[in-house]
């Protein structure tokens, strides 16, 4: 009876210390979504990119995707972004769909404009380029090289 208590104690000491690390792989994961301005953009394909997925500028998060939803009109996916205060994106921005690697998570890439004119709340981003498969970018290659042997003849 006399290692019960030892036992028990022990045990809370283990929930403790796998509960700090929780924390703290939680808070350095930067896992929250970003608050701040509302922006979105329109793609015709968006390629598994999820709710939740960051928002980057040279590979720094500067915010987050916080909603999808299908234009019934044009059949475009519009997807609704969450972009920190302190970014201040150019109307002339782009905005791609990206991925790290071939089986990488999903995120939004801004190239950064010229334009002197700033987006603001709940503006969309214009300028956007669709998400390319394996299968579109293996046709590309297909189409280059029989085109080019066709000229060739």
């Amino acid at each position: 009876m006399n290692k019960r208590p030892v036992e028990t104690i022990m045990g809370i000491v283990v929930l403790l210390i796998a509960g700090l690390f929780l924390y703290f792989a939680y808070s350095v994961a930067d896992l929250q979504a970003v608050k701040g301005y509302n922006l979105s953009a329109r793609f015709l394909k968006v390629g598994g990119l999820n709710i939740g997925a960051d928002v980057m500028i040279n590979g720094i998060k500067i915010g987050t995707v916080i909603g999808q939803s299908l234009d019934n009109e044009n059949y475009e996916a519009k997807i609704k972004l969450s972009i920190a205060e302190d970014v201040k994106l150019p109307k002339d921005s782009v905005a791609m769909i990206s991925s790290n690697g071939l089986m990488g998570n999903k995120f939004i890439k801004i190239e950064p404009g010229k334009s002197s004119e700033i987006l603001k709340n709940n503006d969309e981003i214009t300028r956007t380029k669709d998400f390319k498969t394996i299968e579109d970018m293996v046709g590309e290659v297909i189409f280059m090289v029989t085109g080019n042997d066709e000229k060739d003849s």
